[in-house]
C-alpha cells in the first residue's frame, strides 16, 4: 500500500477478494451510508460496482437492490 496520509480519502480499484490502491490515504466512504471506512477495516466491496460498503449488512442490500 502507498504511505497514507491521516485523515485523507484513498482512491481504490476493487478487484475481487482485494483491492490495489490508486492514491494514498487512510479510508474510504460507504457507497450507501457515506460512513468513513478506515482501510485496514474496509471488508466489504463491489468489483463491478466500484464501491465500498460499511457493513455486511449494507453491501447485501446494496446488492440485492434495497
Amino acid at each position: 500500500m502507498l504511505s497514507a496520509p491521516a485523515g485523507r480519502l484513498a482512491r481504490l480499484h476493487y478487484l475481487p477478494g482485494t483491492f490495489r490502491q490508486l492514491a494514498p490515504g487512510d479510508h474510504v466512504l460507504c457507497a450507501v451510508s457515506g460512513a468513513r471506512i478506515a482501510l485496514d477495516a474496509l471488508r466489504y466491496w463491489s468489483a463491478e460496482r466500484q464501491e465500498a460498503y460499511a457493513s455486511c449488512e449494507i453491501a447485501t442490500q446494496r446488492l440485492l437492490g434495497r
